[in-house]
């Protein structure tokens, strides 16, 4: 393994749209992993050549408009895994797993939910039972692994500007707050919260009624690392200057880094 391996997770809500955003991102980071979701590109048509010329291998599966997700390396990858494999309930484009300096990398887009009362949450409550079999089915906590994305759920009250308005709505009701306990308790820890406990730290602002400005946002975008990787880590930040960007996408990139060579 490198001397320290970064990885990365961005929403960059259409990369296309945004890949000049996201390759100055790259040039000025030179992030080792870098997971995109809602990328909404097609496969044949996703911009794998100049992610190449910045020295970036790449995995991806997308369809078009809507949802999508990418894993940059500037290592070589192994092993890609597309979707859960299992009984065919899946059919929408956001799960993508690697392997990168021996590290499993999973890259998860969970859905939005909509509203409660629709069945776009009830699918969302689905998807996160999938992804924690999923883990279960083909994983060991005591491996090296990293789930990284945009899980679209704030798990704590530090997580949202107001834990008792937004209590009960999407991306922090109590039933999507338990299922993604309930995957966390698998065998993962929280990468950020390892090294920040306050509040007010969002990865995601609303782009209606000022709420960057006002720091009304979510933090929805996680980083989370089984215990013998999660041992490694060395920091964990949210790059909240990237949302100042003229047509930036309404999440910024979460930054981890962990150092090797892993036992």
């Amino acid at each position: 393994m490198a001397e320290t391996l970064s990885v990365v997770t961005w929403n960059v809500n259409s990369l296309r749209a945004r890949l000049e955003h996201v390759t100055r991102w790259m040039r000025d980071h030179a992030p080792d992993v870098l997971c995109l979701q809602e990328t909404k590109v097609e496969d044949d048509l996703f911009p794998a050549e100049p992610l190449k010329m910045l020295g970036y291998h790449t995995a991806f599966s997308g369809q078009k408009t809507y949802n999508g997700v990418a894993i940059l390396s500037r290592h070589p990858i192994h092993d890609p895994y597309v979707g859960f494999h299992n009984d065919g309930r899946e059919e929408q484009k956001r799960l993508i797993a690697v392997t990168v300096e021996g590290i499993r990398v999973v890259n998860a887009y969970v859905p939005q939910g909509s509203d409660v009362e629709s069945p776009k949450f009830s699918y969302k409550l689905e998807f996160l039972e999938q992804l924690t079999e999923y883990f279960e089915r083909l994983h060991d906590p005591g491996q090296p692994l990293v789930l990284v994305g945009d899980l679209n759920v704030a798990t704590d009250p530090g997580d949202v500007f107001d834990p008792d308005a937004l209590d009960g709505q999407v991306c922090y009701h109590p039933l999507e707050r338990e299922a993604l306990r309930s995957m966390k308790s698998w065998g993962f820890e929280d990468q950020f919260r390892k090294f920040e406990s306050g509040a007010g730290f969002y990865s995601w602002w609303d782009y209606r009624q000022g709420a960057f400005r006002r720091n009304r946002g979510m933090r929805i975008d996680h980083i989370w690392a089984t215990a013998p990787l999660s041992a490694r880590a060395v920091s964990c930040w949210i790059d909240r200057e990237e949302r100042t960007r003229e047509r930036a996408s309404d999440h910024v990139p979460v930054v981890a880094t962990f150092s090797g060579p892993m036992d």
